[in-house]
């Protein structure tokens, strides 16, 4: 590659990443006087990170995604957050598809409409409870950084901090961690470790994402230990 071809790659760089970041601050704005949400684990803070994630799992895997496409996912998956102990759960990452693809038409009217069907599926196919087939790469690079949301120190914190919305209880007393008994996560928060929780290093779509998930679901596997000699007096 000549020096001019590496100069113009550099400038057309230069220039989407200053249109992507653009469209990131009008998201913000949107989102910070348009949405009340309640629910601090499905808050801006989540977009945020989801997008950061996300460009991460990208750039590892290649920068292969369209960026304006998982930007517009990652900020806008959630727009419909449903609480976990609703019947509707399912339907949430569809509602969310299909709000946000209206939002693009009459809202952000200068958004391509050509991406429109690619931020979408990405959002509809996102949720663990959905098991919608990701079928995009954009699809799966923001499943992958969503589900990093549920694993490492940010995953334990929203483990409780669900379950103190739920009211749940932390564990069985009589058996913490379900060696013995079916796991029950509506009951137990702790249960949700083996519900859902060590099941997604598996579910990864990418080897980023499979990486990342791993070495996330060790320090759940190392809080599990340290909490289980808690509970046994073992100090």
């Amino acid at each position: 590659m000549n020096n001019y071809s590496l100069q113009n790659r550099l400038y057309f760089r230069a220039m989407q990443d200053q249109d992507i970041s653009g469209w990131e601050t009008r998201f913000i704005n949107y989102l910070t006087t348009h949405t009340d949400t309640k629910d601090g684990s499905h808050d801006l803070g989540h977009f945020q990170r989801v997008w950061k994630a996300a460009q991460y799992i990208d750039k590892e895997e290649g920068g292969v995604a369209d960026p304006m496409i998982l930007l517009t996912a990652a900020y806008f998956h959630d727009l419909v957050s449903l609480p976990k102990n609703s019947p509707e759960r399912s339907a949430a990452s569809r509602l969310s598809a299909e709000r946000t693809a209206a939002l693009l038409r009459d809202v952000f009217t200068d958004f391509p409409p050509e991406k429109i069907d690619g931020v979408r599926h990405a959002i509809h196919a996102h949720s663990f409870s959905a098991q919608v087939a990701p079928l995009t790469v954009e699809a799966r690079i923001l499943q992958d950084a969503d589900r990093m949301e549920a694993l490492g120190a940010i995953g334990l914190a929203r483990v409780f901090y669900t379950a103190g919305q739920l009211s749940q209880r932390l564990f069985d007393a009589e058996d913490p961690l379900a060696q013995v008994r079916t796991p029950n996560d509506r009951q137990y928060s702790l249960d949700h470790f083996q519900v859902k929780l060590f099941k997604l290093p598996a579910l990864m779509n990418t080897a980023t994402g499979r990486r990342l998930a791993e070495e996330k679901a060790e320090y759940l596997r190392q809080f599990l230990r340290t909490i289980e000699g808690e509970i046994k007096g073992q100090w």
